[in-house]
Formats: C-alpha cells, structure tokens, sequence
C-alpha cells in the first residue's frame, strides 16, 4: 500500500486511535498489575516473617536451640525461602538453616529491617523476637527482647509475576491493534470508493465539466457529501449557462455597437477628408497670393498687415502640417527607412532653421557638432528634434537652449539632448503633454504657442523607432528631452547629401513650368506666384490642355500637376502623357490636397515628389529649383 494514497491516510486516522487507547488501557493494566504483585508478595513474606518469629517465641525464652534449629528447618520448606537464621539480644547465632548470603545487620530495637540486593536477587528481612509476659492489672504489660529472626527470600517469583504481566500487556495491545487494523481496512475498502468518486467528480468540475454528476447509493457513508456536490454542481452550471447568456447577448450589443461606431468613423474620415481638401485649396491659394503681395512695394501700416497675414496663413499652414503629420504616423503610412547617416547632416539643418527664432528671442541656441553616424529614418529623427527645439524655444523666455550628443558608457550607443532653462513642467503633467492637443497654461488656446500636436508626434515617431524618449522636468528650471541611437557599424557608409550652389544661377529664370490645375482661384495663385520668380507659365486646367499647350512647339522645363483632376485622367495620368507626347523625361511634382497613404505610395513608386496643401511657397521654390538644378547637373556634368 503506498502512503500517499487514501486508504493509507484512513487506516492510519483508523489505527491512531486504536493505537492511543491500547497502549493506554495496557500501561494502566500493567503497571496496576505490577502493584498487585509487589503488594501481594510483601503480604506473603511478611506472614513467612510473622509466623518463623511466633514459632521462635518459646525457643528463645526456653533456651531451646534444637527446637529453634527445628524451627528454622521448617521455615525453608516454604519455596521463596533461601536461608533462616535466629540470633540471641547478642547476635549470637542459635540456629541457621540454608545458605545465607548477608551479614548479621545491628540488632534492631523495636522494628522490622527489610534489604534488598539486586546483584543475587534476594530479600533480607529481620524481625525483633519479643516476650509480653503477666499484665498485672495496676500497670503497663512488661516486655521482654529475647531475640531477632532474619530470612532471605528469593524474588524469582516476583520477577516472574512480572515478566507474565508484561507478556500479557503486549498481547493485549497487539490483539487491540490488530483489531483496529481490520476495522480500519474494512472502513478503507467502504469509504474509498465514495472518496474516489468524489475526487474524480472535483476534478472534472475544475476541468469546466460541470455537466458531471455522482450516481448516489443510499447506504453510501459519502451520500451526503456527494449529494452537495451534484447540487453544487448544478448550480455552477446553471450560474454558467445564465452567464454565457449574458455575454452572448453582450456581445451580439458590442457588435452593433463597434458596427455604428465604425459607420460612425467611416463618415466621420470621409468628412474630415472632404473637409480637409476643400479646406487646403484655398489656404493653398491664400498662401500663394500672400506670398506674391508680400514682393510687392507698400508703405508702413500695409506691410504691417502683411505682416500680419503671413503668420496667420503661416499658423493656419502649421496647424494643417501637424495634422497631417498626426495623421501620416497614425494610418500607418510613414514606415521607418533605417540606414546609416551623420548626425551632422540634421544638426546642420536645424542650426539653419532655428537659428533666426532664437535670435528674435533673444536666445542662445547652442547646437554642437558630432561626428557620430547613427543607425535610423534620418527624416523621422530629424522631425522629433525639430518639433523638440521648437518647444523648447517657444517655452523659453530667457537663458539658452541646447541641442548635444554623447556616447553611451558602453560606446554602442550615442545619447542625443535637448535641454532649455524654459518654464518647466510640473510633475502631474508630465504623462499628459504627450497627448494630441494637450496644453499646459494655454487655456485661452493662444496659436503662438501651437496645437499641442508637437510632443504627441515625437512619442508616436520615436515609438515607430523603437527608441525610448525620456524626459527631465522641474517648474522654474526648465527641461531635458534625450533618447539614444545605436551607433552605425564602423565599415558602413554613411548616407550624404549632395549640397546644390543654389546662390550662383537662379534655375526658374525663363524657365517653362506647365501647370496644371482644375481649381481657378489656386491656378491664379500660382500662376502668379511663378511668374513673380521669373519662370513662363504654361497654365492648363485639365488633361486636354495640357496636351494642348505643347501644340505651339513648347516643351515644357518642368511640371506641376494637381492629383485631382476633372475628367478621367489624374496628375499622374497627365504627367505621363505630356512626357509621352514630349518625347522626355519632364521634371514633374504633384500637388494634392489629399493625404491618402495609397496616393503617397503611388507617387513614390512613379518616382514623383508629393507635396500636400498648402503649400509653402519657399518649398515649393525650393523643389523647383532642385528638378531643374539635376538637369542642368545632368546636361553639363557638373554644378554651374
């Protein structure tokens, strides 16, 4: 039997008991019977004692030592008896009869001695031998000392009397545990079973059975037990059968639910995607004539509200790129282009972007050279340093702020800083600025101090990174954003960029442009605008005239299209059949105001720039002159 199993754990809850008891009602047995023998054999060797000191009486007082030697050999019939010995007040010995083994004690006075000697297994007794004599009625009884008897006695019988007890106590618990043993594997082989089922019931109802029930036996010891259990069990199934009612019925709610809130979200983007598009053609437009009025000669006060018009279409522009960048990295569409590049090759950038608004403020703006070349997406990273020097200048009203890069300890890694002496940010809003328009004391929502778009575009391109953006802040003492990049492989080339001598040759100067766009008022906005950096304009609203214009022997320089189009074809359809009519490989971008990722993906592959509106007419000028400055460099082999 093992002794991990049931039956063992019963028959030992059966034998503990039977176990206590025995040895319990047995040592009490014993040790009683042990008190019965003792007290017994003293009452038998006292009598011995009593009867050779009575039979010693006359003798003693006579003088008679034949009757005393006769007396004692009477006495040693008696089987305990070992030796006889009878002594006069002197110690003198008078009779003897045996072999005695102990020496005469002192003579006592008026009791009896009694010694034991373990090492031969005998008693001693000695006893004083007394006469009475007359009792004379006027005084006190006279006695007389004539004596002492002394007798060894065997315990044998004793010892023996003993060992029988014992034998019998250890029979007597072997018979109870035994019994205990047969009732406790009787009360095994009747309770087993139920335990078994009730075990193997448990177990399936934590399976998720709980379809199981246990068929019940009335003279079952477990029928209670068992009965609880299928009530239980009924009980769980019933509870469970209600619950997945429940979220049967839940679920079939969440999914009409999720179907209004996708309908819901389906019209909502068609309308924010309308909205968007009829909302950049005419920032578009605006841009492009402010742009136009701003070269023109005026006095004070309208420069001014030109002035004042540039930064509220640059503010609207702005707003619309943030939107648009949210958007670019919540869709999915921006996918991270890892590669090796220089640090250097942002930092120079930003140093040239962010160099006048620090100086308007009054500012240090510190961006230190690094020599590093990092593994990522150099137009991701430079986004988030853009965005993070910008909030750091517009929070900073005084002191400097600082753009740095260090290796790690571990020279894998380089850490890259930027840090300000700003206004700060409490410590209750520092998990919140990272949402989208969350903005600290801009309650009044000031446009000078932006959307609240930037910090929510540096967590979302930093998580598409995979880097870990960490930040520093206390009120009053300004701010720390710094992340680490991985270092690029020593035997890795890094990416450059080829700087075009913009500054010596204008490439837009009587230069062609065909342009092509359905919308009047944005067509004369930029039409206007090409004109006012020198080009010829070719203008076209549609496919028809676009193919129209090369009929008079014009072959277009370079082209600008808007995506959408009336008619059948598009900006690429137009771009490719102008180019197909030319006979050349045109130069050409496209302009939209729509930011789906599928058109993004389309003009990458034909290999076209996108730019989405508004567009900046500085971009835009830049752009140009870049298309054009590749055929030149192109044509003669080198830069001019």
């Amino acid at each position: 039997m093992k002794i991990n199993t049931i039956e063992f754990r019963i028959l030992q809850a059966a034998l503990l008991p039977a176990v206590l008891v025995a040895l319990g009602l047995n040592g009490v047995f014993f040790f009683n019977a042990l008190y019965d023998i003792e007290r017994d054999h003293s009452q038998i060797e006292n009598m011995l004692l009593q009867q050779v000191v009575a039979a010693s009486e006359h003798g003693l007082l006579t003088g008679d030592s034949d009757h005393l030697q006769a007396v004692a050999h009477s006495a040693l019939h008696e089987p305990m008896m070992r030796s006889v010995r009878i002594v006069d007040t002197r110690g003198r010995l008078l009779a003897s009869a045996g072999q005695a083994t102990t020496a005469i004690p002192n003579f006592p006075k008026d009791h009896m001695v009694e010694n034991r000697d373990r090492a031969t297994g005998l008693k001693l007794l000695a006893q004083t031998v007394r006469f009475d004599g007359i009792r004379e009625p006027a005084g006190p009884a006279k006695s007389q000392m004539l004596g002492q008897v002394l007798i060894e006695l065997s315990q044998e019988s004793v010892l023996q009397h003993r060992r029988d007890a014992l034998w019998m106590s250890l029979w007597m618990t072997l018979g109870g545990l035994l019994f205990g043993a047969v009732l406790g594997l009787r009360l095994t082989r009747r309770v087993r079973p139920p335990i078994t089922r009730v075990s193997r019931m448990i177990e399936r109802i934590s399976r998720g059975e709980l379809s199981a029930r246990i068929a019940l036996h009335d003279d079952d010891p477990l029928h209670g037990v068992q009965l609880g259990l299928n009530q239980m069990a009924e009980r769980l199934q019933s509870h469970r059968d209600e619950l997945e009612l429940r979220i049967h019925q839940a679920t079939l709610n969440l999914h009409d639910k999720i179907e209004e809130a996708q309908l819901a979200t389906q019209a909502k983007t068609r309308f924010l995607a309308a909205a968007s598009h009829d909302l950049r053609q005419p920032t578009h437009a605006l841009g492009m004539f402010v742009a136009r009025l701003a070269q023109l000669q005026h006095n004070t006060e309208a420069r001014h509200l030109i002035g004042s018009l540039e930064r509220s279409v640059q503010a609207l522009q702005d707003m619309l790129d943030g939107l648009l960048d949210l958007s670019r990295l919540e869709t999915g569409v921006v996918q991270a282009q890892i590669r090796a590049f220089s640090l250097n090759m942002i930092f120079d950038q930003l140093r040239v972007d962010f160099s006048l608004v620090a100086a308007e403020k009054s500012l240090r703006l510190r961006i230190k050279a690094s020599d590093a070349l990092v593994l990522s997406d150099p137009a991701l990273l430079q986004r988030i340093l853009l965005n993070l020097l910008d909030n750091a200048l517009r929070y900073t009203l005084h002191g400097w702020v600082l753009l740095a890069c260090r290796r790690t300890a571990d020279g894998k890694q380089v850490r890259i800083e930027i840090r300000d002496t700003g206004i700060g940010i409490a410590p209750e809003h520092h998990a919140a600025i990272f949402n989208e328009f969350y903005q600290v004391n801009n309650v009044a929502r000031d446009r000078s101090k932006g959307m609240g778009l930037g910090l929510n575009i540096v967590a979302r391109a930093t998580q598409l990174l995979g880097l870990r953006l960490q930040m520093r802040s206390r009120p009053g003492q300004g701010t720390c954003f710094s992340l680490e990049l991985p270092l690029a492989p020593p035997d890795v080339v890094p990416e450059r960029r080829v700087a075009v001598r913009e500054s010596t040759v204008d490439y837009l100067t009587h230069r062609h442009v065909l342009v092509v766009e359905d919308d009047a008022l944005a067509r004369e906005a930029l039409v206007t605008l090409l004109q006012s950096w020198g080009a010829l304009v070719l203008p076209a609203e549609d496919m028809a005239s676009a193919l129209a214009s090369l009929q008079h022997g014009v072959v277009p320089d370079v082209i600008v299209s808007d995506y959408r189009l009336p008619g059948a074809g598009d900006g690429m359809a137009v771009i490719a059949r102008v180019r197909a009519q030319a006979g050349v490989t045109i130069p050409a971008c496209l302009i939209s105001g729509e930011i789906d990722s599928a058109l993004m993906q389309c003009a990458k592959d034909a290999g076209l720039a996108l730019l989405h509106k508004p567009v900046r007419p500085a971009k835009l000028r830049s752009l140009l002159r870049h298309l054009l400055a590749e055929i030149q460099v192109g044509r003669t082999g080198g830069l001019t």
